[in-house]
């Protein structure tokens, strides 16, 4: 008989879009998405939606939520744009990357006011990447002078 404090339930997400639990894949599994090993993830195999899991986590925790391939693609989209303002708080502030990422995406989430205010990128929504997307790039615009739809 175990004595002492109780041992929490393994995590196990359930699909934002079909509502089905998640399975936690690995690298050779049959449902694994990825060619390489990338570290395991939590899938839905109908939807062919997932989510990796924290870095040295023993428990696999989810990073945020099951993501499809639109919402994969949003926030793909969503790093690129914010890599310039996150280059530029790296050399302003001498701030790692993770912590300047984590600081334009809390800025963009205060603007936006996104509620609750997301961790990370993991916890938008297809909508909210969308709207970030489109804020950054008139803030960008903005401060180079030109208008947001004056892209070559």
């Amino acid at each position: 008989m175990r004595v002492g404090r109780p041992v929490k339930a393994l995590p196990q997400p359930d699909c934002d879009y079909c509502g089905t639990r998640a399975v936690l894949a690995r690298s050779g599994d049959e449902s694994y998405p990825y060619r390489d090993d990338h570290g395991p993830v939590w899938i839905c195999a109908a939807c062919q939606a997932w989510i990796g899991i924290h870095a040295r986590s023993t428990r696999n925790v989810p990073l945020g939520r099951l993501a499809d391939a639109a919402l994969r693609d949003a926030k793909s989209r969503l790093h690129d744009v914010l890599e310039p303002l996150v280059a530029g708080k790296i050399r302003r502030d001498r701030v790692n990357p993770f912590e300047a990422r984590a600081k334009a995406i809390r800025w963009v989430a205060e603007q936006l006011a996104f509620d609750p205010l997301p961790a990370s990128i993991h916890n938008l929504s297809l909508e909210q990447c969308e709207q970030a997307i489109a804020h950054v790039e008139a803030f960008i615009a903005q401060r180079r002078g030109a208008a947001p739809d004056d892209r070559a």
